[in-house]
């Protein structure tokens, strides 16, 4: 079958599972210097834009790429948006007043919350009173200084809104990283089985056959679900480290055969992290497909598409 007949298949479009649509296009605003930082440096440096921006300025440009995305056959979009002491609600806002346009359009936008430097008590705050207004839970527990603490937030807040819960693991492609294991544990302590999405999952690559087995059948006993943005780490630079041959992409051919749930997404567009994404997600399943021989069309259409409707609940 040919891309083209594919495209003809995938009559719903792609569904994005996850973005920072917030961010897409901000290059524009940013020193070109910290292009080539890491990526937990990122997270701060990216604050400078933040704040210059105003809730309008956000407003317009989530509509106006969100609407890019529709361009690319992509007529559902998964996003985090900022919601922390350095922009307040600015971020949250615009993207709330942009969702109810983007109906009236043909797109879905599914927002959720990106909580920088963790719960600090004031980004709790921030979290707990506009939680009504976000579709899912966000978490980033390593941006935090208590990981533990972090999670065991928005779990309980899970359970209190019967809202799922993604959160970012395993983004550093190294075997010093576990937190797929330790999502997967948390979720079935929690109760929560088949309500958390793992975002990347990365790292767990990186790790002996034995330990990939043990962590694929923990997260089907968790009811776990996954999101990967098959070119957002591929700029990973390389290390003396020693670890099984891999790709720097979550080992989608592996959790497939294991019937694990798996979407993709395009995580930045033209910002800080990923300055030349144009948020093509025929791009993105180009490059699952080609890093992992996945040919068989009915896997393709429900990395574009199925899995997404399955990690929305629709």
């Amino acid at each position: 079958m040919s891309l083209l007949d594919f495209k003809t298949k995938l009559s719903n479009g792609f569904i994005n599972c996850h973005a920072h649509i917030d961010r897409a296009g901000t290059i524009q605003f940013t020193n070109r210097e910290f292009i080539k930082k890491h990526l937990q440096e990122k997270w701060k440096l990216v604050n400078e834009v933040k704040q210059s921006l105003s809730q309008r300025c956000y407003y317009e440009n989530i509509l106006a790429s969100c609407l890019k995305q529709k361009e690319f056959n992509t007529n559902t979009i998964v996003s985090f948006i900022d919601l922390d002491s350095t922009i307040q609600a600015k971020a949250l806002h615009g993207a709330i007043r942009a969702r109810e346009e983007l109906k009236e359009q043909g797109v879905s936008l599914h927002i959720g919350n990106q909580t920088v430097g963790g719960f600090t008590p004031e980004n709790l705050t921030l979290f707990e009173d506009n939680i009504e207004s976000l579709d899912f839970l966000g978490g980033l527990p390593k941006s935090d200084d208590d990981p533990k603490r972090h999670l065991d937030i928005l779990f309980r807040a899970a359970q209190e809104t019967g809202k799922k819960v993604h959160v970012h693991v395993d983004q550093l492609n190294t075997d010093e990283e576990q937190e797929t294991e330790w999502l997967a544990l948390k979720t079935i302590k929690y109760g929560l089985q088949g309500q958390v999405v793992a975002v990347h999952s990365i790292s767990l690559a990186c790790h002996s056959k034995p330990y990939r087995d043990y962590v694929y059948e923990l997260s089907k006993d968790a009811g776990l679900q996954f999101i990967s943005c098959p070119s957002a780490w591929i700029d990973h630079q390389r290390t003396e480290r020693l670890s099984p041959t891999h790709n720097s992409m979550t080992p989608i051919d592996e959790m497939l055969e294991w019937g694990l749930t798996v979407g993709i997404g395009t995580d930045n567009i033209e910002d800080i992290y990923k300055p030349y994404c144009n948020g093509d997600m025929m791009f993105e399943l180009r490059m699952a497909l080609e890093c992992y021989k996945i040919y068989d069309a009915d896997i393709l259409l429900d990395l574009a598409y199925n899995n997404g409707l399955k990690i929305l609940n629709l």
